[in-house]
C-alpha cells in the first residue's frame, strides 16, 4: 500500500523538470523526514501564494508555474513534492460552504459561486501516523492582513479562512496537524490514494458557461482582489462572517 502512496500520476507529475530542479535547488533530499515535510510545507504555503487557478485538476507542474493556488491545487503540488522525496501521502476530499470565501471573492461575484465548493487536504505519513495537512492554503502575508483587519481572537469565517481563532490559527507545521479552512467543511468524501481519482469522481466546482466565465474572466477578478488585499490590506472591514 505504501507504494501506491508514492506513485506518480498525471496530476502528480513529479518527474517534470521544474519540480526536480526545485527539489535540487532547495536541497530537500538531505533533510530528516520531518524537516523535509516542514520545508516543503512552508514553500507551498508562502512561496505559492493564495490565488485561484484555471481549474482544480491541473498538474503539479502547472501549479508551480502559476506560482499561486488554492486548497485543491496547492494539495496537488504538496503531494507531488512529497512523493518525489519518498514521503507517502494521500488526499482527503471534502466540500466547504462558500461563505468562507466571502471577502476573497468580491460580494458582487458571490451569487455565481456554488453553495458548496470542492475542498481537499493532504494526509501525510510520518512515523507510522497519518497527519492532516491543510494549513498551507493561505500565505502568511495575506493572513496577516486579515488578522490586522479583524483583531479579536474568536471564531472566524471569510477570506478563504475558517478557524476557531483567527489570531492563533493552527497553520504552523511542527510535526502535527495543520488547518486553515477545516471549520467550514460541509461534506466528507473520504480518502483517495491519488487526486486524479477524486476529480474523476467529483468533477469540478463549475460546469458549462459558468466554468468558461470563471476560467477566462471571473478568477482574474478574484485574483486581483486577493492581490490588493495582500498589498494594501482590508480597508473597511465589515463584521466577521
Amino acid at each position: 500500500m505504501t507504494t501506491a502512496y508514492l506513485q506518480e500520476t498525471s496530476l502528480l507529475d513529479f518527474s517534470h523538470n521544474s519540480i526536480q530542479q526545485l527539489i535540487s535547488d532547495k536541497h530537500w533530499r538531505v533533510l530528516p523526514t520531518q524537516d523535509t515535510i516542514a520545508a516543503v510545507y512552508n514553500f507551498v504555503r508562502d512561496d505559492i501564494l493564495f490565488g485561484y487557478n484555471a481549474d482544480d485538476s491541473i498538474p503539479a507542474s502547472q501549479v508551480l508555474a502559476d506560482g499561486y493556488g488554492q486548497c485543491n491545487t496547492k494539495s496537488t503540488l504538496f503531494m507531488a513534492l512529497l512523493r518525489a522525496l519518498g514521503i507517502p501521502c494521500r488526499l482527503h476530499g471534502f466540500s466547504i460552504f462558500n461563505a468562507l470565501q466571502r471577502g476573497a471573492i468580491p460580494a458582487y461575484l458571490m451569487p455565481l459561486a456554488p453553495k458548496r465548493i470542492l475542498h481537499s487536504w493532504v494526509e501525510v505519513q510520518l512515523a507510522d501516523k497519518w497527519l492532516d495537512i491543510e494549513g498551507f492554503i493561505i500565505d502568511q502575508p495575506f493572513l496577516r492582513q486579515v488578522q490586522q483587519a479583524y483583531g479579536d481572537c474568536g471564531g472566524f469565517s471569510g477570506y478563504g479562512i475558517a478557524v476557531t481563532c483567527l489570531q492563533k490559527p493552527q497553520n504552523e507545521f511542527n510535526g502535527g496537524n495543520t488547518y486553515i479552512q477545516a471549520e467550514g467543511i460541509a461534506d466528507d468524501f473520504g480518502l483517495f490514494t491519488q487526486p486524479d481519482e477524486f476529480y474523476a469522481k467529483y468533477g469540478s466546482n463549475l460546469r458549462g458557461l459558468k466554468k468558461l466565465l470563471y476560467r477566462y474572466m471571473l478568477r482574474h477578478l478574484v485574483n486581483c482582489n486577493v492581490k490588493r488585499i495582500r498589498r494594501l490590506g482590508i480597508q473597511k472591514p465589515a463584521k466577521s462572517y
